[in-house]
Protein backbone atom coordinates (compact mmCIF):
# COMPACT_ATOMS: atom_id res chain seq x y z
CA UNK A 1 0.00 0.00 0.00
CA UNK A 2 1.67 3.67 -1.24
CA UNK A 3 0.73 6.17 1.23
CA UNK A 4 0.24 9.54 0.13
CA UNK A 5 2.39 11.99 -0.09
CA UNK A 6 0.94 14.41 3.35
CA UNK A 7 1.02 11.18 5.39
CA UNK A 8 4.40 10.74 4.44
CA UNK A 9 5.28 13.70 5.48
CA UNK A 10 3.69 13.38 8.73
CA UNK A 11 5.47 9.97 9.63
CA UNK A 12 8.96 11.67 8.25
CA UNK A 13 8.40 14.84 10.71
CA UNK A 14 7.45 12.39 13.50
CA UNK A 15 10.61 10.60 13.52
CA UNK A 16 12.63 13.33 12.96
CA UNK A 17 11.11 15.01 15.84
CA UNK A 18 11.51 11.42 18.44
CA UNK A 19 15.23 11.80 17.36
CA UNK A 20 15.56 15.17 17.85
CA UNK A 21 14.15 14.92 21.56
CA UNK A 22 15.89 11.47 21.96
CA UNK A 23 19.51 13.53 20.75
CA UNK A 24 17.96 16.34 23.51
CA UNK A 25 17.78 13.92 26.01
CA UNK A 26 20.99 12.33 25.47
CA UNK A 27 23.15 15.39 25.33
CA UNK A 28 21.24 17.14 28.46
CA UNK A 29 21.61 14.24 30.85
CA UNK A 30 24.37 11.71 29.62
CA UNK A 31 27.53 12.59 31.66
CA UNK A 32 30.73 12.74 29.59
CA UNK A 33 34.70 11.31 30.87
CA UNK A 34 36.34 14.77 30.65
CA UNK A 35 36.36 18.06 33.13
CA UNK A 36 36.51 21.71 32.53
CA UNK A 37 39.04 23.90 33.72
CA UNK A 38 39.34 27.29 33.85
CA UNK A 39 41.02 30.65 35.91
CA UNK A 40 40.32 29.98 39.47
CA UNK A 41 40.17 32.68 42.31
CA UNK A 42 43.65 34.29 43.73
CA UNK A 43 44.12 35.07 47.07
CA UNK A 44 46.26 37.71 48.37
CA UNK A 45 48.71 35.81 50.95
CA UNK A 46 48.99 39.03 52.71
CA UNK A 47 45.50 39.73 53.28
CA UNK A 48 42.52 37.43 54.67
CA UNK A 49 40.43 35.14 53.96
CA UNK A 50 36.52 34.96 55.79
CA UNK A 51 37.91 37.54 57.99
CA UNK A 52 41.56 35.78 58.94
CA UNK A 53 44.86 36.10 58.01
CA UNK A 54 45.77 33.93 54.82
CA UNK A 55 50.00 33.77 56.70
CA UNK A 56 49.83 34.72 60.74
CA UNK A 57 53.25 35.08 62.22
CA UNK A 58 53.41 35.51 65.54
CA UNK A 59 56.80 37.31 66.76
CA UNK A 60 57.06 38.62 63.30
CA UNK A 61 58.81 41.84 61.79
CA UNK A 62 56.26 43.21 60.14
CA UNK A 63 52.46 42.36 60.91
CA UNK A 64 51.03 44.25 57.41
CA UNK A 65 53.36 44.12 55.04
CA UNK A 66 51.58 46.00 51.95
CA UNK A 67 50.72 45.03 48.12
CA UNK A 68 49.80 41.97 47.06
CA UNK A 69 51.41 38.45 46.73
CA UNK A 70 48.89 36.40 45.20
CA UNK A 71 48.57 32.83 45.14
CA UNK A 72 46.54 31.66 42.07
CA UNK A 73 44.34 28.56 41.42
CA UNK A 74 42.80 26.62 38.40
CA UNK A 75 38.61 25.89 38.81
CA UNK A 76 37.80 22.50 37.80
CA UNK A 77 34.19 21.56 36.55
CA UNK A 78 33.12 18.12 36.96
CA UNK A 79 29.97 16.15 36.34
CA UNK A 80 29.97 17.79 32.64
CA UNK A 81 26.70 16.75 29.77
CA UNK A 82 27.83 16.13 27.05
CA UNK A 83 25.99 19.60 25.87
CA UNK A 84 27.76 21.22 28.40
CA UNK A 85 31.31 19.69 26.96
CA UNK A 86 30.56 20.95 23.49
CA UNK A 87 29.64 24.58 24.68
CA UNK A 88 32.60 24.81 26.75
CA UNK A 89 34.85 23.28 24.78
CA UNK A 90 33.84 26.13 21.94
CA UNK A 91 34.92 28.69 24.88
CA UNK A 92 38.54 30.46 25.26
CA UNK A 93 37.73 30.41 28.61
CA UNK A 94 37.57 26.61 29.33
CA UNK A 95 40.01 23.54 28.17
CA UNK A 96 38.63 19.93 28.85
CA UNK A 97 40.69 17.18 30.18
CA UNK A 98 40.23 13.45 30.26
CA UNK A 99 38.22 13.04 34.05
CA UNK A 100 40.57 10.16 35.26
CA UNK A 101 43.86 12.75 35.19
CA UNK A 102 42.13 14.41 38.22
CA UNK A 103 39.80 11.00 39.46
CA UNK A 104 41.44 8.11 38.69
CA UNK A 105 39.38 4.78 38.60
CA UNK A 106 38.68 2.95 42.02
CA UNK A 107 39.34 6.27 43.57
CA UNK A 108 36.06 7.66 45.23
CA UNK A 109 35.51 11.74 45.21
CA UNK A 110 35.92 12.38 48.89
CA UNK A 111 39.84 10.44 48.56
CA UNK A 112 40.90 13.12 45.88
CA UNK A 113 39.71 16.04 47.88
CA UNK A 114 41.39 14.19 51.05
CA UNK A 115 44.28 14.41 48.54
CA UNK A 116 43.84 17.79 48.13
CA UNK A 117 43.64 18.97 51.30
CA UNK A 118 46.71 16.98 52.49
CA UNK A 119 48.56 18.28 49.42
CA UNK A 120 47.59 21.81 50.96
CA UNK A 121 48.59 20.84 54.51
CA UNK A 122 52.47 19.68 53.18
CA UNK A 123 52.89 23.08 50.76
CA UNK A 124 52.05 24.90 54.39
CA UNK A 125 54.52 23.09 56.00
CA UNK A 126 57.70 23.35 53.29
CA UNK A 127 56.47 27.11 52.64
CA UNK A 128 57.29 27.19 56.99
CA UNK A 129 60.95 25.37 56.48
CA UNK A 130 61.68 27.01 53.32
CA UNK A 131 61.08 30.37 54.80
CA UNK A 132 62.89 29.83 58.31
CA UNK A 133 65.81 28.13 56.21
CA UNK A 134 66.26 30.98 53.79
CA UNK A 135 66.32 33.23 56.51
CA UNK A 136 68.90 31.26 58.65
CA UNK A 137 66.18 31.25 61.54
CA UNK A 138 66.28 28.11 64.29
CA UNK A 139 64.90 25.57 63.57
CA UNK A 140 64.08 21.73 64.56
CA UNK A 141 62.11 18.59 63.34
CA UNK A 142 58.19 18.20 63.66
CA UNK A 143 56.15 15.50 63.20
CA UNK A 144 53.83 16.22 59.95
CA UNK A 145 51.29 13.68 58.57
CA UNK A 146 51.68 9.74 59.88
CA UNK A 147 50.66 6.83 57.94
CA UNK A 148 47.66 4.79 58.56
CA UNK A 149 48.62 1.74 60.47
CA UNK A 150 52.40 2.78 60.65
CA UNK A 151 54.62 2.31 63.47
CA UNK A 152 53.85 6.06 64.79
CA UNK A 153 50.54 5.68 64.63
CA UNK A 154 48.75 6.00 67.98
CA UNK A 155 52.77 6.74 69.35
CA UNK A 156 53.57 10.24 68.15
CA UNK A 157 50.93 13.22 67.38
CA UNK A 158 51.09 15.58 64.50
CA UNK A 159 53.27 18.69 65.88
CA UNK A 160 55.03 16.67 68.45
CA UNK A 161 58.44 18.27 67.98
CA UNK A 162 61.07 15.48 68.38
CA UNK A 163 64.71 16.09 70.12
CA UNK A 164 66.26 12.98 70.22
CA UNK A 165 66.41 9.35 68.83
CA UNK A 166 67.72 6.71 71.02
CA UNK A 167 69.41 9.90 73.08
CA UNK A 168 70.90 11.17 70.76
CA UNK A 169 69.35 15.22 69.59
CA UNK A 170 68.44 15.70 66.00
CA UNK A 171 67.63 19.22 64.45
CA UNK A 172 67.47 18.18 61.21
CA UNK A 173 64.86 16.83 59.25
CA UNK A 174 67.87 14.76 57.13
CA UNK A 175 69.33 13.41 60.31
CA UNK A 176 65.99 11.51 61.41
CA UNK A 177 65.74 10.20 57.89
CA UNK A 178 69.07 8.63 58.29
CA UNK A 179 68.91 7.66 61.97
CA UNK A 180 65.54 5.64 60.88
CA UNK A 181 67.23 4.03 58.02
CA UNK A 182 69.76 2.94 59.91
CA UNK A 183 67.95 0.78 61.94
CA UNK A 184 66.81 -2.85 61.29
CA UNK A 185 62.96 -3.57 61.04
CA UNK A 186 61.90 -4.32 64.52
CA UNK A 187 63.79 -2.64 66.24
CA UNK A 188 62.55 -0.33 68.93
CA UNK A 189 63.25 3.30 69.11
CA UNK A 190 63.50 5.56 71.91
CA UNK A 191 61.80 9.03 70.49
CA UNK A 192 62.36 12.26 72.75
CA UNK A 193 59.25 14.26 71.94
CA UNK A 194 57.91 17.69 72.60
CA UNK A 195 54.47 17.85 73.16
CA UNK A 196 52.54 20.60 74.19
CA UNK A 197 55.72 21.58 76.27
CA UNK A 198 56.19 18.79 77.91
CA UNK A 199 59.27 16.88 76.94
CA UNK A 200 58.20 12.87 76.83
CA UNK A 201 60.23 9.73 75.99
CA UNK A 202 58.47 7.31 73.87
CA UNK A 203 59.51 3.64 72.58
CA UNK A 204 58.06 2.43 68.56
CA UNK A 205 58.76 -0.58 67.20
CA UNK A 206 60.12 0.35 63.56
CA UNK A 207 58.25 -1.45 60.33
CA UNK A 208 60.03 -2.56 57.53
CA UNK A 209 59.80 -0.16 55.04
CA UNK A 210 58.06 -0.72 51.49
CA UNK A 211 61.40 0.27 49.12
CA UNK A 212 64.02 -1.51 51.51
CA UNK A 213 63.53 -4.41 53.12
CA UNK A 214 66.31 -4.09 55.25
CA UNK A 215 65.13 -0.44 56.50
CA UNK A 216 63.36 0.56 59.05
CA UNK A 217 60.15 2.87 59.04
CA UNK A 218 58.38 5.13 61.47
CA UNK A 219 55.48 6.09 59.33
CA UNK A 220 56.18 9.63 60.15
CA UNK A 221 57.19 12.42 57.33
CA UNK A 222 59.27 15.06 58.94
CA UNK A 223 58.93 18.92 58.71
CA UNK A 224 60.72 21.80 59.64
CA UNK A 225 59.69 24.04 62.58
CA UNK A 226 60.50 27.06 63.92
CA UNK A 227 63.03 26.36 66.92
CA UNK A 228 62.01 29.39 68.78
CA UNK A 229 59.04 29.68 70.84
CA UNK A 230 58.42 33.20 70.05
CA UNK A 231 57.33 32.42 66.17
CA UNK A 232 54.29 30.68 65.42
CA UNK A 233 53.07 30.74 61.43
CA UNK A 234 49.87 29.29 60.80
CA UNK A 235 47.92 29.40 57.62
CA UNK A 236 43.95 30.01 56.60
CA UNK A 237 43.90 29.10 52.62
CA UNK A 238 40.18 28.58 52.83
CA UNK A 239 38.74 26.02 50.35
CA UNK A 240 41.74 25.95 48.39
CA UNK A 241 43.96 22.74 47.76
CA UNK A 242 46.92 20.96 45.93
CA UNK A 243 50.77 21.79 46.72
CA UNK A 244 51.19 24.92 43.86
CA UNK A 245 50.52 27.72 46.21
CA UNK A 246 53.89 26.73 48.57
CA UNK A 247 56.03 29.59 47.05
CA UNK A 248 53.74 32.11 47.47
CA UNK A 249 53.07 31.24 51.35
CA UNK A 250 56.49 31.04 51.61
CA UNK A 251 57.23 35.15 50.73
CA UNK A 252 54.49 35.76 52.99
CA UNK A 253 56.08 34.20 55.59
CA UNK A 254 59.60 36.36 55.17
CA UNK A 255 57.66 39.09 54.42
CA UNK A 256 56.36 39.01 57.84
CA UNK A 257 59.56 38.16 59.53
CA UNK A 258 61.76 41.11 57.51
CA UNK A 259 61.20 44.62 57.67
CA UNK A 260 60.85 45.01 53.89
CA UNK A 261 57.93 44.77 51.99
CA UNK A 262 58.60 42.19 48.93
CA UNK A 263 55.96 43.49 47.22
CA UNK A 264 56.65 46.83 48.06
CA UNK A 265 52.52 47.88 47.15
CA UNK A 266 52.54 45.59 43.61
CA UNK A 267 50.05 43.38 43.05
CA UNK A 268 52.26 40.32 42.30
CA UNK A 269 51.09 36.86 41.80
CA UNK A 270 52.67 33.47 41.06
CA UNK A 271 52.44 29.96 41.91
CA UNK A 272 55.05 26.94 42.03
CA UNK A 273 55.37 23.71 45.04
CA UNK A 274 58.09 24.54 47.33
CA UNK A 275 60.55 22.19 49.70
CA UNK A 276 62.64 23.10 52.38
CA UNK A 277 65.49 23.88 50.84
CA UNK A 278 64.28 26.43 48.47
CA UNK A 279 63.56 24.42 44.99
CA UNK A 280 60.32 25.96 43.00
CA UNK A 281 58.66 23.24 41.13
CA UNK A 282 56.38 22.90 38.33
CA UNK A 283 52.70 23.18 38.73
CA UNK A 284 49.83 22.62 36.14
CA UNK A 285 47.22 25.01 34.67
CA UNK A 286 49.63 27.76 34.28
CA UNK A 287 47.57 29.34 31.21
CA UNK A 288 44.71 29.46 33.33
CA UNK A 289 46.54 30.79 36.79
CA UNK A 290 48.06 33.74 33.83
CA UNK A 291 44.99 34.81 33.31
CA UNK A 292 43.48 34.57 36.69
CA UNK A 293 45.79 36.92 37.88
CA UNK A 294 45.71 39.82 35.47
CA UNK A 295 42.34 39.55 35.89
CA UNK A 296 42.56 40.42 39.28
CA UNK A 297 45.20 43.22 38.71
CA UNK A 298 48.56 41.64 38.58
CA UNK A 299 51.18 43.43 36.43
CA UNK A 300 53.89 40.66 37.54
CA UNK A 301 53.62 36.98 37.94
CA UNK A 302 56.58 34.32 38.84
CA UNK A 303 56.37 31.70 36.61
CA UNK A 304 58.60 28.37 37.79
CA UNK A 305 61.40 27.72 35.11
CA UNK A 306 59.76 24.37 34.23
CA UNK A 307 56.42 26.23 33.54
CA UNK A 308 58.02 28.85 31.09
CA UNK A 309 57.56 27.59 27.78
CA UNK A 310 53.81 26.97 28.09
CA UNK A 311 53.19 30.24 29.95
CA UNK A 312 54.57 31.88 26.72
CA UNK A 313 52.23 30.45 24.69
CA UNK A 314 49.24 32.08 25.85
CA UNK A 315 50.79 35.04 28.23
CA UNK A 316 48.14 37.99 28.68
CA UNK A 317 49.22 41.82 27.61
CA UNK A 318 50.16 43.96 30.70
CA UNK A 319 51.58 40.69 32.54
CA UNK A 320 55.34 40.46 32.96
CA UNK A 321 56.73 36.88 33.04
CA UNK A 322 59.27 36.37 35.98
CA UNK A 323 61.27 33.28 35.59
CA UNK A 324 61.86 31.69 39.25
CA UNK A 325 63.51 28.62 40.18
CA UNK A 326 64.90 28.61 43.49
CA UNK A 327 63.42 30.75 46.19
CA UNK A 328 66.46 32.64 46.67
CA UNK A 329 65.59 34.01 42.79
CA UNK A 330 62.36 34.65 43.68
CA UNK A 331 63.09 37.18 46.13
CA UNK A 332 65.80 38.88 44.16
CA UNK A 333 63.91 39.11 41.60
CA UNK A 334 61.28 41.04 43.66
CA UNK A 335 64.14 43.25 44.99
CA UNK A 336 65.12 43.82 41.09
CA UNK A 337 61.47 44.71 40.49
CA UNK A 338 61.79 47.68 43.17
CA UNK A 339 64.51 49.30 41.73
CA UNK A 340 63.67 48.68 38.12
CA UNK A 341 66.95 46.34 37.83
CA UNK A 342 67.07 43.74 34.80
CA UNK A 343 65.57 40.15 36.54
CA UNK A 344 65.20 37.06 34.58
CA UNK A 345 61.65 36.35 32.06
CA UNK A 346 60.22 33.68 30.72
Amino acid sequence: MRLNPSRRRLITIGVAAVILIAFVLLGSNVRVPYVALSPGPTVNTLGEVDGKPVVSVTGGVDNDPSGNLNLTTVSLTDGLTLFQALGLWFSSDYQLQPRELYFPAGVSNEEVQQQNTAQMASSEDNATGAALTYLQRPTAVGVGPIADDSPAQGKLEVNDVIRALDGQPVTTVEQVHEKIRGLAPGSTVAVTVDRNDTEQVIDVTLGTRPDDPKAGFLGVTPKVVSADPNVTITYNVGDIGGPSAGLMLTLAVIDHLTPDDLADGRFIAGTGTIVPSGEVGQIGGITHKLAAAREAGATSFLVPAANCAEAKTDAPDGLELIKVDTLTSAVDSLGALKTGAPRPHC
